[in-house]
């Protein structure tokens, strides 16, 4: 597997799962509706499959782990942030075939990607919390 290919995953993930928070549709729909629409040559299917059906369904615990460390409540938090967020948080706790240092740098980068200007920086200091917490320096 290419990281190039994972870093394509968690692209679309955010995307995928901005969409179903606005919307609340259902991810399997939502995953088909990006399979027809995206262009996925050169994406790890399988880990944007992960990331979004992962999220969907621990989405509360997820919020539990990264809550206490943000500056404004949960529901003030920009969407596209609450989105990285909660895809760095799946990946810290459930996938320890991830670095938790390449989680912090792919969310950083989806945060310049895609949310607003200083995004990245907030994201960056609630994912180190967030390490911290979970005792994976």
């Amino acid at each position: 597997m290419k990281p190039s290919e994972r870093r394509k995953a968690r692209h679309f993930a955010t995307q995928a799962i901005y969409q179903w928070q606005m919307t609340k549709d259902n991810v399997g729909d939502i995953e088909e509706q990006f399979k027809i629409e995206q262009d996925t040559k050169g994406v790890d299917l399988a880990y944007f499959r992960d990331l979004l059906f992962g999220v969907s369904l621990h989405c509360n615990d997820l919020d539990k782990v990264f809550s206490p460390f943000l500056s404004r409540p949960l529901e003030e938090v920009d969407l596209v942030d609450k989105a990285i967020l909660r895809l760095a948080t799946y990946e810290l706790t459930r996938r320890n075939d991830v670095p938790p240092r390449v989680v912090i740098n792919e969310a950083i980068e989806l945060g310049k990607s895609f949310a607003a200007e200083d995004s990245h920086k907030f994201v960056n200091g609630v994912l180190d919390k967030v390490i911290k917490s979970l005792g994976k320096q």
